[in-house]
């Protein structure tokens, strides 16, 4: 039951990270930009079911997918949305690695 849990706490964390060392100045701003990227969670309420925690949402969910990922990234070349762009990525990465987290547990 620890996977889940870390994985939501990293969801926090990261972008916590990452808006103190790469925009002390207004990390504050930044991180609430990067934590909308959890609004990409949304795509979860079209499963059959919303949450299951041995499921990888990777090219499951319609926006966790490679496309998805790949526009997501775009927007980080525009300053005003960068800050959602980096959310995103970062969101879409942790996913992934709760992925190869589960896949590893599973061998």
């Amino acid at each position: 039951m620890a996977r889940p849990t870390v994985h939501i706490v990293l969801h926090v964390v990261v972008p916590w990270a990452v808006a103190w060392w790469g925009y002390r100045s207004r990390w504050r701003q930044c991180w609430l930009w990067l934590l909308v990227g959890w609004l990409i969670d949304v795509d979860h309420l079209l499963a059959e079911s919303t949450y299951v925690p041995d499921r990888c949402s990777i090219g499951f969910h319609p926006l966790h997918t490679v496309p998805a990922a790949v526009a997501y990234l775009g927007l980080t070349a525009w300053q005003r949305t960068r800050w959602l762009g980096l959310g995103l990525c970062i969101h879409v990465l942790l996913d992934a690695l709760d992925c190869i987290w589960m896949a590893a547990s599973h061998s």
